[in-house]
């Protein structure tokens, strides 16, 4: 297919037009994003743009005074004060609209009451809440009074929480007691109470009854607060904290090439100006748009494209609280039509769940203009049919490259300025220094795979790991040296230099946008009395992008591995496949998984293995569409 030009009416209205951006910022790099960061607001202006004389621990804004929840909020006030700020549609099709002076009538009254029970600038704050407008509100009252949120998705089991709340030093909780998915409720609270077992250093529960009757949860006297009975006599006036540029705003927990999560910490105004940028240039956000972006609030995405970035732009955003295709994979359209939903940006997983719709002409998606994917690598033909059917070729597809590591969009297209090639995450945007490297760090020719590395930092960069300063330097600045960031994803040039991202080095899974370490599941596994030897590989999957496959020698059910995993990590974490095993493919005297995975994805028989008729076996009885449980002998 040739490339896609946007059309001239979407040109027209576009925020960016001028093709120079990329030469101004190529040749005066720090002009180019001070002008984004005085298009907000600061209290004190910044003394220095960039200092790397710490490298690789990098700042920007130095010595500036901001605050990211006055910037969504209060800013606006003036001219959006009955503008809606959050449109919000729960799973039994319950719905909230909030203006921007309810917004920040109830982050003020929510920042008051977190005062009241001892957050103060400096705290941290977890928020282990569902998509509701009320969790927006938790993260940017926490802004507010300064204090730093860790937000923790929903579907984590009670461990997977605990282990968060221990290695941050979580100090508050604001969490629901409960929420619905797939017409199922699920008990929130619950989860918090078998957690706040293990960790017991949290000194006040905020609780939002969002289901209210039949949860029977406990409330604990002296910790556990009514998010509703607090907010009853909460002052409607608190000033936002003035706070420097690099105070950190929310830690954010991604799975990486070590097995336990690392709690990865972004800045307040580096990373607002870098959200702010992108939303306007890559999603070309305006005042006047209403924004879905179906990332779950617990994610990075969430945190960038959900909240911080539209709402600093002062656009609306719509939020939803359950599955998109619940009851039936036509929910998506209806929403849409809905609301007049003009941006959707969403994952190349529920682009596959929509393709199986037979009944996408039967709605009016004639208020989209601009389409976006982001989270795994989208298949050419997925494209075309999301540009075509959902887009009726009218709205530009911005297909993104980014990580939790980089706070916002790192490559992506200008959609008003960058022809698109299906399956295609473009080039590196305006500010952006990124190459494909070998081992060596020499640029590779074109169609051949290469790591993809970062050469210069950026506003929205992360200030580091949380505790973990040598992890930080080992995992992304060892590679290359302390000047280049090695993102452990691969990739490869086209012959007109359009990057192609095809997916990850190290041991990270991506099911459905989620990032899981198959160390994390390995692990898990290998805690249940009679495993022996445990490893866990990606399969192909159609709809989720990735899929789990664990191979186990030793005397475990696959209900026991079933159970393990849920209660370790969470339902997104059970396994497609599941093959028992005399032993696994060894190399050294270690399971060599690649091993396991060329047997299956390729159909060879790797001769280095210490047990050949092992990989054998397993290239004859499993199939990389595989499922269920497989037995070999």
């Amino acid at each position: 297919m040739d490339a896609i030009y946007p059309s001239k009416d979407f040109v027209k209205g576009a925020n960016i037009k001028d093709p120079a951006i990329y030469s101004r910022a190529s040749e005066n790099w720090q002009e180019y994003w001070e002008e984004f960061a005085k298009e907000l607001h600061w209290f004190v202006p910044w003394e220095k743009f960039f200092d790397d004389s710490k490298a690789p621990y990098y700042r920007f804004f130095v010595g500036g005074k901001i605050n990211a929840s006055y910037n969504c909020i209060d800013r606006h006030l003036p001219e959006k004060r009955n503008v809606a700020s959050i449109i919000w549609e729960g799973e039994n099709e319950e719905n909230k609209t909030l203006t921007y002076y309810d917004l920040y009538r109830e982050v003020v009254k929510l920042s008051d009451a977190l005062k009241q029970i001892g957050v103060s600038k400096g705290s941290k704050v977890a928020i282990y809440m569902p998509v509701i407008p009320e969790t927006i509100i938790a993260m940017l009252a926490c802004a507010r009074v300064g204090a730093t949120h860790i937000v923790i998705f929903e579907g984590y089991s009670a461990k997977a929480m605990a282990f968060r709340l221990k290695d941050s030093g979580s100090e508050f909780l604001i969490t629901a007691d409960g929420y619905y998915r797939r017409g199922k409720i699920h008990n929130l609270k619950e989860r918090v109470d078998k957690a706040l077992k293990k960790y017991k250093n949290i000194k006040g529960v905020i609780i939002v009854e969002r289901i209210k009757d039949g949860l029977n949860n406990d409330i604990k006297e002296g910790r556990d607060y009514l998010y509703h009975e607090l907010l009853k006599n909460a002052k409607t006036k608190v000033e936002a904290e003035i706070l420097d540029s690099n105070h950190p705003l929310f830690i954010m927990y991604t799975s990486g090439a070590v097995a336990e999560p690392k709690g990865i910490i972004h800045s307040t105004g580096g990373y607002l100006v870098h959200v702010y940028a992108t939303s306007k240039i890559v999603l070309d956000l305006k005042e006047n748009d209403i924004l879905w972006c179906t990332a779950n609030l617990g994610w990075i995405t969430g945190h960038s494209y959900v909240v911080y970035g539209p709402l600093a732009i002062g656009s609306t955003v719509f939020i939803y609280e359950g599955a998109p295709d619940y009851p039936d994979k036509h929910r998506t359209f209806e929403m849409i039509e809905k609301y007049g939903i003009t941006v959707f940006y969403t994952v190349p997983t529920l682009i596959r769940l929509l393709q199986r719709s037979e009944r996408i002409d039967n709605y009016d998606l004639s208020s989209l203009r601009l389409l976006g994917s982001v989270g795994e690598p989208i298949e050419p033909e997925t494209w075309i049919w999301f540009y075509k059917k959902v887009g009726k070729e009218k709205c530009p597809i911005v297909d993104t490259w980014w990580q939790t590591e980089t706070g916002g969009h790192v490559i992506a297209p200008i959609p008003s300025l960058t022809p698109l090639k299906p399956g295609s995450v473009t080039k590196a945007l305006p500010g952006m220094e990124v190459d494909i490297v070998d081992e060596s760090g020499n640029r590779v020719k074109p169609y051949r795979l290469g790591n993809l590395v970062i050469k210069r930092p950026f506003p929205g960069f992360m200030l580091g790991f949380y505790g973990d300063p040598r992890n930080y330097v080992d995992l992304y600045w060892k590679k290359y040296g302390k000047r280049v960031f090695f993102t452990s994803d691969l990739a490869y040039f086209d012959e007109d230099g359009y990057i192609w991202i095809m997916g990850r080095s190290d041991d990270v899974l991506n099911i459905s946008g989620h990032r899981i370490s198959l160390v994390e599941i390995e692990q898990a596994v290998m805690e249940i009395d009679g495993v022996k030897e445990c490893a866990a590989i990606e399969l192909p999957d159609k709809i989720k992008g990735g899929a789990i496959a664990i191979f186990v020698s030793g005397d475990a059910t696959p209900e026991e591995i079933e159970s393990k995993l849920e209660s370790s990590l969470g339902r997104f974490a059970r396994p497609r496949l599941i093959v028992f095993l005399p032993e696994l493919p060894k190399s050294g005297g270690k399971v060599f998984k690649r091993a396991i995975s060329d047997a299956i994805l390729k159909k060879e028989v790797s001769p280095i293995t210490s047990n050949p008729e092992i990989v054998k076996k397993i290239s004859e009885n499993v199939k990389p569409e595989s499922s269920g449980v497989i037995v070999i002998l």
